[in-house]
């Protein structure tokens, strides 16, 4: 075990505002504990409440026709819109003339009229052959509030069946019930396999079991904030329960990142600098402090850009992470400095011996980067090749609205919507619904009947206020190119008081609110994430040059998404079945939390980099190799740390995490490995002293942000 040594107790170090902020809650430990204690307990209090407050719902794009008719048939039509409940009863042999098939039906009609969520219970719709039937329930409530009520019927629904008779309840509720389910059991899952592995990595990567556990406190205080904050937020407007998943991973990739780069520096200032613990802490934070408050900014810009997308759960998920985020960056800047003075040469406690945990520089990440200082073209013309291998397959990544596969075949909501497409054809799924005024019924339903997209028109059905409802099923699966091209011409067709709704029109209005606003998204990201890299390194050309590489590595990770999840590469291995193409949300929130994460690497990098240059008076070589020896190996530790995470949400069930574990840890790995450890290095190799080139124009508007202290 290693022991603290002899420190100096010199008059104090000159450090700017984060580093005072240090000192501060390094000398005051009770009170920056107890504060932190007050507001766990608090909001801790509140966070089991947060689960079953969040919302399933709210995957629609504000304001689209598809809502504004969904409102208009909600309150016209005895909620008979996307929300009311659909159950399907099937069988393989009884008809609905069979007495047993009869008494279910009654049984069904009458469990959803004594449900309160309940308005009403339309007839049954039968089949041409008899053997399934569809009943249609009103809904009482909202969109989300209906979610919960198909999380509590389709239980004692199903219970309803016989072994011959099959009772299912589907339809929007009903599939977003399943949907919520398999991925909160599925995140879950991937969470207890992924422990173990990041637990070895972190002892591996802190040295000692003692510093290994910093994360795991930053992370748990993290997410008690944020959850309690989410049931807060839950009483002002709905939340997605996506935003709870979400939170979770990036509390716990921030609080590795944050916590790996503080304690190495601090166990650097305590035992190779000889300084008290409250001074080493005021050392840590003017250097490795200012770096992570500079990495939340950016993580926090990439995410705000999400809240333009002009949907609830994507405004409510963004939210959260961001919530999670303030929270771990506040304990990283307060309560970790003041654990860290607390523990003093303790922080070492339980060291592996073979390990030096006080050694400030890695040696191995000073020897590659020796390696890259003498041959930097070569490595970095292979690097540039592979990145652009991969990304080449953006070119023709195709995205839609998830279909009914990312349910798993097992569940309620897909065994009744595979029984209607059978019985009633491939469009009955996703009924398209038109209310328009009375005087325009009838041509209404004739525009629908005349499209060639279009398979059977309902007959017309007469609403309050002078409104009449006209249903049309689609030739097309709702997730079909076909009906979305259906939807747009029957729109140009349709009398202009006319609104055309249904769950098929609403996920296609919010794939084009998603493919409208993803240019901005990126662009907002790109630029932001740009100037904050100018305000912090002073530095304009290596900034860019960083914007540009992470955007090459996201684009490679697409492209290797474009193969496994739109091609089917992989997918019997994986375990999920090709859509054909990529959900039409992964780019644009995938693209936010890529960058996110890859910025907070380039800062690390950088940053260390910037503190080089500026200590050795503008050596070139000191900044890029030094910089390198400082950070790579926090770098390499917690990007494994976030591959071993991600890849574990790639075995998990449904198509959903799928997705995000495989694009997310693809990019970690290529961004750790071939972007921050490779060819920034090289840039920095190459560019020399104009990688630190700062105009004159441009340094008389920024302030002098130095990482270092006197």
């Amino acid at each position: 075990m290693i022991t603290a040594q002899r420190h100096t107790t010199d008059a104090h170090l000159q450090v700017g505002p984060i580093g005072r902020l240090g000192r501060w809650t390094a000398t005051h430990f009770r009170t920056v504990l107890a504060v932190w204690a007050l507001l766990a307990v608090g909001l801790g209090v509140l966070g089991p409440r947060a689960e079953t407050a969040l919302s399933g719902a709210g995957w629609e794009a504000t304001g689209s026709e598809s809502v504004q008719a969904r409102a208009l048939i909600e309150k016209h039509f005895a909620g008979l819109g996307s929300y009311g409940q659909t159950v399907a009863v099937h069988s393989a042999h009884a008809t609905v003339s069979d007495p047993a098939f009869t008494r279910v039906l009654e049984q069904v009609q009458v469990k959803l009229q004594r449900s309160p969520a309940v308005s009403t219970v339309g007839p049954p719709m039968i089949s041409a052959d008899r053997r399934s039937a569809v009943i249609r329930a009103g809904a009482a409530r909202g969109a989300n509030d209906m979610v919960r009520v198909a999380d509590e019927l389709k239980g004692p629904l199903a219970k309803l069946g016989t072994h011959a008779i099959q009772v299912d309840l589907t339809g929007g509720p009903g599939t977003w019930s399943d949907f919520n389910h398999a991925n909160r059991t599925a995140m879950m899952k991937s969470e207890l396999i992924s422990w173990p592995v990041t637990l070895a990595i972190l002892v591996l990567a802190f040295g000692s079991l003692v510093a290994a556990g910093l994360p795991l406190m930053l992370t748990i205080v993290g997410l008690i904030a944020a959850a309690g904050s989410l049931w807060i937020g839950t009483r002002i407007a709905d939340i997605s329960i996506w935003s709870m998943n979400f939170a979770l991973m990036f509390a716990l990739a921030l609080g590795i990142d944050y916590a790996l780069l503080l304690a190495y520096r601090f166990r650097s200032a305590f035992f190779g600098a000889r300084l008290s613990a409250p001074e080493a802490v005021a050392a840590t934070m003017d250097t490795a402090g200012k770096a992570v408050l500079f990495s939340g900014l950016t993580v926090l810009i990439s995410l705000s850009a999400v809240m333009l997308v002009p949907s609830p759960a994507f405004r409510s998920t963004s939210l959260g992470i961001m919530l999670s985020v303030v929270f771990v960056l506040a304990a990283t800047l307060t309560l970790l400095p003041a654990v860290l003075a607390k523990l003093g040469s303790r922080v070492n406690r339980f060291a592996l011996p073979w390990l030096d945990a006080r050694q400030r520089r890695s040696s191995l990440s000073a020897a590659w980067a020796e390696r890259l200082w003498r041959r930097p073209v070569p490595y970095g013309l292979a690097a540039l090749a592979v990145l652009s291998v991969l990304a080449l397959p953006v070119l023709s990544l195709k995205t839609g609205m998830p279909s009914i596969k990312v349910v798993p075949k097992r569940d309620h909501s897909r065994a009744g919507y595979d029984a209607i497409e059978t019985a009633f054809g491939p469009g009955a799924t996703g009924t398209l619904q038109i209310v328009a005024p009375n005087t325009e019924a009838a041509q209404t339903a004739e525009t629908a009947r005349r499209d060639p997209g279009i398979a059977r028109v309902m007959t017309p059905q007469s609403g309050t206020h002078g409104t009449t409802l006209v249903q049309a099923i689609p030739t097309s699966d709702p997730s079909a190119p076909a009906t979305g091209t259906t939807i747009d011409r029957l729109r140009a067709a349709l009398p202009g008081a006319a609104l055309l709704g249904g769950p098929a029109a609403e996920n296609h209005d919010l794939e084009a609110a998603l493919s409208a606003k993803t240019p901005l998204v990126i662009g907002v990201v790109l630029g932001l994430s740009f100037l904050l890299l100018v305000f912090a390194l002073q530095a304009p050309l290596i900034a860019a040059l960083s914007v540009i590489a992470n955007l090459l590595a996201t684009g490679a990770a697409f492209g290797v998404a474009k193969r496994i999840f739109q091609d089917g590469l992989g997918h019997s291995a994986l375990g999920f079945e090709s859509q054909g193409f990529l959900d039409a949300w992964a780019p644009v929130f995938f693209f936010a939390m890529i960058f996110a994460i890859s910025m907070d690497y380039t800062v690390f990098l950088l940053v260390a980099a910037k503190e080089h240059w500026d200590s050795s008076r503008g050596d070139a070589r000191q900044a890029m190799i030094g910089g390198m020896a400082q950070s790579g190996r926090v770098i390499f530790a917690a990007g494994a740390v976030m591959v071993a995470v991600f890849f574990t949400f790639a075995l998990s069930g449904p198509l959903a995490p799928k997705e995000m574990g495989v694009i997310l840890g693809i990019a970690v790995l290529l961004d750790a490995a071939l972007v921050r450890l490779l060819l920034v290095p090289v840039m920095l190799r190459l560019l020399g002293k104009w990688a630190w080139y700062l105009p004159t124009p441009l340094d008389r508007l920024l302030p002098d942000v130095r990482f270092g202290h006197a």
